[in-house]
């Protein structure tokens, strides 16, 4: 039995009594292939959810011991004490930006004088026709 590759994607055999391969076949009637399940990052048994790296079992634990840790009363943020400690908002410094960075008018008017490129070939031109002159 002589086999021969698909003449649609060139990659897998087919035999002769075949148009296309089994691939090129599912792609055409529209069904989509068997993706690899993942599984669980943390359990390895279990397929995980989609979009995530966890199975739903390991999830439901974490959240489970996210909510036992939370439990316990954690004292963050500003004390009514302390907020007369800090500064108002209008005594902070303004950002002025030094007058050095700014590009002045004269630097952009020499950009303007500067050639052009077709003025650079003009004179490229000139001087070629110039070298020729004082050869002969």
């Amino acid at each position: 039995m002589t086999l021969i590759k698909c003449p649609r994607c060139d990659l897998n055999y087919i035999t002769p009594d075949q148009k296309y391969c089994k691939v090129c076949l599912r792609e055409m009637k529209g069904e989509s292939s068997s993706e690899e399940v993942e599984l669980c990052s943390i359990c390895n048994e279990a397929p995980a959810l989609p979009g995530k790296d966890v199975c739903l079992f390991c999830l439901k634990e974490m959240n489970q011991s996210n909510s036992e840790e939370s439990e316990t009363p954690v004292q963050e943020g500003v004390d009514a004490n302390n907020i007369g400690d800090m500064d108002s908002v209008s005594a902070m410094d303004e950002i002025i930006p030094d007058e050095e960075d700014e590009i002045d008018d004269a630097e952009y008017g020499e950009m303007e004088q500067e050639l052009s490129l077709e003025e650079v070939r003009e004179d490229e031109e000139r001087g070629a026709g110039d070298e020729e002159e004082e050869e002969s």
